[in-house]
């Protein structure tokens, strides 16, 4: 009763008061509240007209005068300017809604708190999770969005060997860095090849390696097989070595002449009667580089996936195979209607993930031969992916910063949109339960 005696707060009031941030908390009691609200705007309008707006005028022209004008500081620093607005902006619609939000409650409770103890009080406990994860969106905003920002305006400028700061400046070309590499010849070509081969490596690797993985997990895992834990060691060692000593030793092993794969493996098979096997040119054919490293993939990824598998194997329960057994099902039935299903419902994600780290899969690519051997244009070799010819354009004689940045954007998309269906096809993360 004594509450509806309460003037009543104005709900829409609140809000439009909060367009000034700060006076719709002042309006509804919360005097501390507010003055932090208008503090904060007060320190974000000195920055914004202090450095704020000369951060954005250098950010769209990039510079005038070359020396004195720097434009990849200048990209950055408007780049760090839109985050810094964008986090006010934040700041400004949290502000809008806490005042609705206090004002509906004073119009339900009849009170609000207002001392600085209470506000915290209320902030510990309601608000707690928010001050645990707070700290780590900033960090994440300024080390990972930051420089993606940065990456992601710097495919629209023509940042390239011929523009190199401060003796050049740069300047905003719109799509054209897009344009060219889907339409112009040169780049079309190099892109359209490079972009065939890193779809077929991903592919053929990755499931190389998943394929291996399964299989000697569920051989290791049977009841008949002697000396597990022995089997278990041997194929963990591909894993335990780092993996660009193994890829550097197999970059000697596959070597055309004195490798140890045509001299001491393919030279054995010539003792056998009526056969006769020619040195192969692992590393002087595009084609026989390219199986070389996807046989070096399986061979260094099967490792982890025959841990993760194990441990699901052992997690299924008998009574599904004794079952299987009175039905009269046989091995291969067992396996395709039990074993792989439970596989692939509890390791989905990972091998999700292992699809996409070899899309970028840097390493192996350039430690093995370099991209090589020959070249496809553009800078790219026959066996360069995405990732390893977007190296090449921003470390060779005549770099491409921004088309690599173009590059980079695409390789996003696709890894990003990829990821994004395979999860909601296969309910990768949803508790189904198994069928």
């Amino acid at each position: 009763m004594e509450s509806q005696n309460i003037k009543k707060k104005s709900v829409r009031k609140a809000g439009l008061l909060s367009l000034i941030p700060g006076l719709g908390q002042m309006y509804n009691g919360q005097q501390l509240k507010g003055f932090a609200f208008l503090a904060v705007t007060i320190a974000f309008l000195i920055e914004l007209v202090t450095i704020g707006i000369p951060a954005f005028q250098d950010f769209v022209t990039l510079g005038t005068v070359p020396i004195r004008d720097h434009s990849l500081f200048l990209l950055v620093k408007g780049t760090l300017q839109i985050i810094i607005t964008f986090v006010f902006l934040m700041v400004l619609i949290l502000n809008v809604s806490d005042a609705r939000q206090v004002a509906k409650q004073y119009n339900t409770l009849g009170y609000v708190n207002r001392s600085a103890r209470s506000m915290l009080k209320n902030i510990w406990e309601n608000g707690f999770p928010y001050l645990l994860t707070i700290p780590a969106y900033f960090v994440m905003l300024f080390v990972i969005v930051f420089p993606v920002l940065v990456t992601l305006l710097m495919a629209f400028t023509n940042y390239d060997f011929y523009h190199i700061p401060p003796a050049k400046l740069i300047d905003w070309v719109g799509l054209q860095n897009f344009v060219n590499m889907f339409f112009l010849s040169a780049y079309r070509s190099t892109f359209v090849s490079v972009l065939g081969w890193t779809i077929i490596w991903t592919l053929l690797a990755t499931t190389g390696q998943i394929t291996l993985g399964i299989l000697t997990a569920v051989i290791t895992n049977q009841k008949f097989i002697i000396g597990k834990k022995f089997f278990r060691i041997i194929f963990l060692l591909p894993w335990a070595i780092p993996a660009f000593v193994t890829i550097m030793s197999f970059s000697n092993m596959f070597n055309d002449s004195i490798g140890a794969i045509n001299q001491q493996v393919l030279g054995l098979l010539n003792y056998i009667p009526f056969v006769q096997v020619s040195d192969i040119p692992w590393k002087t054919d595009p084609f026989w580089t390219k199986t070389a490293l996807i046989m070096i993939q399986t061979w260094l990824g099967f490792p982890y996936i025959f841990v993760m598998v194990t441990g699901v194997l052992q997690s299924i329960p008998d009574d599904l195979y004794e079952a299987a057994n009175i039905d009269g099902a046989n091995a291969i039935q067992k396996f395709t209607k039990i074993t792989l299903p439970m596989i692939l419902f509890a390791t989905a994600p990972v091998f999700i993930t292992q699809y996409t780290f070899n899309f970028n899969n840097f390493s192996i690519i350039y430690l093995f031969n370099s991209g090589g051997p020959g070249d496809v244009g553009g800078g790219a070799g026959s066996t360069d992916i995405l990732i390893s010819w977007i190296y090449k354009l921003t470390t060779g004689t005549s770099p491409q910063y921004a088309l690599a940045s173009a590059v980079t954007i695409v390789i996003s998309i696709i890894v990003i949109g990829v990821s994004l269906l395979t999860f909601k096809k296969t309910h990768a993360f949803s508790n189904e339960e198994m069928m």
